[in-house]
């Protein structure tokens, strides 16, 4: 079935934060689902990125807490570097078929919770993506695609550059202490022209996987020296370092994690109750492993998390300067993988005037959370203020991508990939 034009009109504008217009390729849109993962096969921290023409895998797991079986659908959708869907025909992307039903499911097992467990191994051997570049992965229902449940980004490579780079300590002296500065070298083949690479090549850098923290509008080369584009301006990519994120440890619901404070867990429901959290940005910075504020589904009482993990109510609870709420125009928010990084629903925390604090609560599956939380000033121009702080050795994981379009193309393909870690070393103790 092909998607009409308005479709991917209505789809775009919900991929589209309207206040920052920001990216945001991945959506939950049906209330009864949870637990979305997409990630490379075998690995929950792994970026979806499939190289084109090649054996490597996907996973694609989710929960659906109705308990009846349902006939869920998936397709490919080929977008532009900034995920606008491309108008061309589905066929002219995808090799076989266009959509493909999930056939794999498991009902829960071994816990109080009631769910249906949806998962697929991407891409199937008759739906392969034949272009390279962005697609939205979208699940929808019957096979009517205007009963979209859920969107999911995948990165599709035809590697014909190659990415080499490394972080910088940035010289203004505002931000010298907090921003972390990204510098690379971009090395195309021989097949490609880069004589006119303001024009046809684009690249984009991604902090820890979040396209809300992606950076690369009208940015052009530095240098151009033959085949090698040099990206190496102080005043580009350019990134508040945030700082290693707090954590939920949620594995098991009666052997309770470090900063759990209470919890319950009963036939008809369960909760559990996080520490209080407050603003840490004069703390000094102390380094230890975390996810880079991601998440993964595993527990200590089950064999596989993904149909016998137990769900709960978990609540967030922020203790604001002086138990004072925020001034209207900020606006509080739980930030990480577990709330797709959205701006809205139960990612915003609520003041609660007869506690003094803010408070949210989200249904998670058991499993090891990364999560934070960011001050929004809607009336500012730079309005995310990170209450964990902001430190230039704070250890992050930055993605840059490589899209090239030729003159008589129709869409950008992704043509090189590369990883900057900030920091390979492990210290135990603050700077």
């Amino acid at each position: 079935m092909r998607i009409t034009n308005t479709l991917c009109l209505i789809i775009w504008s919900l991929l589209s934060s309207i206040a920052q217009a920001q990216i945001q390729p991945n959506l939950v849109l049906a209330p009864n689902i949870h637990s979305v993962r997409f990630h490379v096969y075998g690995d929950q921290l792994g970026m979806p990125i499939y190289r084109l023409n090649s054996n490597e895998r996907m996973e694609l797991h989710f929960d659906d807490m109705d308990t009846r079986v349902k006939a869920y659908y998936y397709t490919y959708q080929l977008c532009d570097y900034q995920w606008r869907p491309i108008n061309m025909s589905a066929f002219d992307y995808i090799k076989g078929f266009t959509q493909q039903r999930i056939t794999t499911y498991r009902f829960s097992s071994q816990s109080f919770s009631r769910y249906t467990h949806y998962q697929a191994i991407l891409p199937e051997a008759n739906s392969v993506p034949s272009r390279s570049g962005n697609y939205i992965l979208k699940v929808f229902l019957d096979g009517d695609t205007s009963k979209l449940v859920l969107t999911r980004a995948l990165l599709v490579l035809d590697s014909k550059a190659t990415v080499g780079g490394q972080m910088m300590q940035p010289f203004q002296p505002q931000f010298f202490r907090s921003h972390q500065r990204i510098r690379f070298d971009v090395r195309m083949s021989s097949g490609i022209n880069s004589f006119n690479a303001n024009q046809q090549v684009k690249v984009r850098v991604l902090q820890n996987q979040r396209w809300d923290k992606s950076q690369g509008e009208q940015i052009f080369p530095t240098f151009v020296r033959g085949n090698v584009l040099e990206y190496n301006m102080e005043n580009q990519f350019l990134f508040p370092a945030g700082k290693e994120w707090r954590w939920a440890d949620l594995r098991s619901f009666r052997l309770l994690g470090d900063r759990v404070d209470s919890g319950y867990i009963r036939p008809d429901s369960a909760a559990m109750f996080m520490r209080v959290d407050q603003d840490l940005t004069s703390q000094r910075y102390v380094f230890f492993a975390d996810m880079n504020g991601l998440y993964q589904q595993t527990t200590y009482e089950s064999i596989n998390p993904y149909w016998q993990a137990d769900y709960a109510k978990v609540h967030f609870r922020f203790l604001p300067p002086g138990g004072r709420p925020y001034p209207d125009k900020q606006q509080l928010f739980l930030v990480g993988q577990l709330t797709d990084y959205q701006k809205g629903g139960k990612a915003r925390m609520e003041y609660n005037p007869s506690t003094g604090l803010y408070e949210t609560q989200l249904w998670l599956k058991q499993g090891f959370y990364n999560y934070g939380y960011e001050l929004i000033d809607t009336e500012a121009e730079q309005p995310t203020q990170n209450l964990d702080g902001d430190y230039w050795e704070t250890e992050n994981i930055y993605m840059i991508l490589v899209y090239y379009k030729g003159f008589a193309d129709q869409h950008d393909q992704l043509i090189g990939v590369g990883t900057i870690r900030t920091r390979l070393d492990r210290p135990g103790l603050s700077f």
